[in-house]
């Protein structure tokens, strides 16, 4: 659920001095907003961070190996772009108020870059670090860098206004934690930026570039649940979405987890365990008493504080506050271990089987000697699953939900609570569903079982449709940006081998693809 590590067509260096010579602040001075009201926008106008025309944006691309692949994906800059930092008042986990941040980028030029313009709306990947800022173009240290440029290739400089968070407890919110994989404040906090962009946008340099209405939504991993949870809240709230195309995300939340601590451990899961127990027990106050209920006493302590905080992965690792991959413990529940548990004997064998280190050796490289969960909680949460089964899991014909909310693990009733195939809901706009048949990260499974579940609804013919960059099982592309993809993974195999694949395919290869993917649907859905 991360953007794991900038792979070359997305760390791209734009020179900082172009930047710096090009951007500023508006002439005016900025007035603050008096109301601490979710949606509002904190200053007026906002602050350009940076200014690049299509031919700069062109040329700097165009002067790297890595800026001209992705120029090769994204297209050549038909608009330049202005970079625009907001700063909003929305909401914690808990519904504490909080300030966050995020970008405007605006298109400028001529034809097709001002007048009215359609919206991106865009939900980023995790992000391990709190100077996570996906506005602050002009600094390519910035951890939201590739990001950044991918999102202004990609959309700004073709024509769409994007506006993007970078989510309560990033960069300057003053809320303590991030509020991960919360649907209900993430989506709020989606149409709160949105609603602070359109105030911001009349105030800019390119105040000839207009809102035309019409919205789109998307988001890349992590930003996958924030982008589908986000279109079920506008349409609930009656707010017009023209489309949307959430990006390899863990839509099926309860069914990841199962699939998680049954011992498909995927690659990361160590960074997001932390995000992910912190922003359930800021929400729900029921997760643990201590956090040693759940974490093994080497990484218990500091554990709720360590992200997003000034570590990145690699670092935290390297630090000792997070093993490398080793999110369960390689010595595994025996039967008397369960029977301690209070696991029922008709049970005991079966969770036993359930628990033990897979075959599988990148599953495998989930466990370890000293893991970051305790096998307590471990059997907590696998009792659960095996007593009220996911309905994914149990190949219920509209791969549905368990017939009744878990009822023995909180952990997995928060996931139950933020699954987004809860409430009976689809969507009434075109929505297409992104992601890599490969992905080690965010199995792509979870993408096709929400395929499944909205297939037992009868809605329209191709309302939903999934697709995959990556053509796996198939060694050639039935189109142009699969080709690609096969070009871009047979590259990366050879110059690294089998673990560059495993660190950048989820972060690194799916990312400008799908997004390119994205945009192709979006123009269709516009009628371009």
């Amino acid at each position: 659920m991360r953007i794991q590590r900038p792979l070359g067509f997305v760390a791209l260096l734009l020179a900082a001095s172009l930047l710096a010579g090009c951007g500023g602040s508006n002439s005016t001075t900025a007035a603050k907003a008096t109301s601490t009201a979710p949606g509002t926008l904190i200053s007026t106008p906002p602050f350009r961070i940076a200014s690049l025309s299509a031919a700069d944006l062109a040329a700097e691309l165009g002067g790297s190996v890595s800026g001209a692949q992705l120029l090769q994906i994204s297209g050549t800059p038909t608009c330049g772009v202005d970079f625009y930092y907001l700063q909003y008042w929305t909401q914690g986990g808990a519904g504490e108020s909080a300030t966050a941040s995020g970008a405007l980028m605006v298109p400028t030029g001529g034809a097709g870059c001002t007048g009215a313009r359609p919206i991106v709306l865009y939900g980023h990947g995790t992000a391990a670090q709190k100077s996570y800022n996906i506005a602050n173009i002009a600094d390519p240290t910035n951890p939201a860098y590739g990001e950044s440029v991918l999102l202004a290739a990609m959309y700004a400089a073709q024509g769409f206004i994007v506006v993007a968070p970078n989510y309560a407890g990033y960069d300057t919110s003053t809320l303590g934690y991030h509020p991960f994989l919360n649907a209900k404040q993430q989506s709020a906090e989606m149409m709160d930026i949105l609603s602070a962009a359109r105030v911001a946008l009349p105030k800019t340099f390119a105040a000839s570039t207009t809102d035309s209405g019409k919205v789109l939504v998307t988001g890349y991993s992590e930003g996958g649940h924030v982008a589908m949870a986000t279109v079920r809240a506008m349409e609930a709230a009656g707010q017009s979405v023209t489309a949307s195309a959430p990006m390899s995300g863990p839509y099926a939340l309860e069914a990841f987890g199962d699939a998680i601590f049954a011992g498909n451990v995927n690659v990361g899961s160590v960074e997001f365990a932390p995000l992910l127990t912190t922003s359930y027990q800021k929400a729900y106050g029921n997760l643990y008493a201590a956090t040693s209920d759940i974490y093994t006493s080497t990484y218990a302590p500091g554990i709720e504080s360590l992200f997003p905080g000034n570590y990145s992965l690699a670092a935290a690792v390297q630090g000792g506050l997070l093993p490398q991959t080793a999110l369960f413990n390689s010595t595994t529940p025996s039967l008397s271990d369960l029977a301690s548990a209070g696991v029922p004997g008709n049970l005991a064998g079966e969770l036993a089987a359930v628990m033990a280190v897979p075959s599988n050796p990148l599953f495998a490289l989930g466990f370890g000697p000293s893991p970051l969960l305790n096998n307590a909680y471990r059997i907590s949460y696998v009792l659960d699953a095996a007593s009220n089964p996911d309905g994914a899991v149990a190949g219920s014909s509209a791969a549905g939900l368990a017939a009744a909310p878990p009822s023995l693990n909180n952990l997995r009733k928060a996931l139950y609570n933020n699954d987004l195939r809860g409430g009976a809901w689809a969507p009434t706009a075109p929505m297409f569903l992104c992601g890599g048949a490969q992905d080690p990260t965010v199995f792509f499974k979870n993408t096709q079982i929400m395929a499944q579940y909205w297939a037992g609804f009868s809605l329209p013919p191709g309302l939903v449709t999934a697709y995959s960059v990556d053509p796996y099982p198939s060694t050639t592309g039935s189109d142009p940006l699969q080709v690609g993809f096969l070009q871009a993974e047979a590259a990366l195999v050879a110059a690294g081998g089998e673990t560059a694949f495993l660190e950048n395919y989820h972060g690194g290869l799916v990312p400008p693809f799908c997004a390119a993917a994205a945009r192709n649907f979006f123009v269709h859905v516009l009628g371009g």
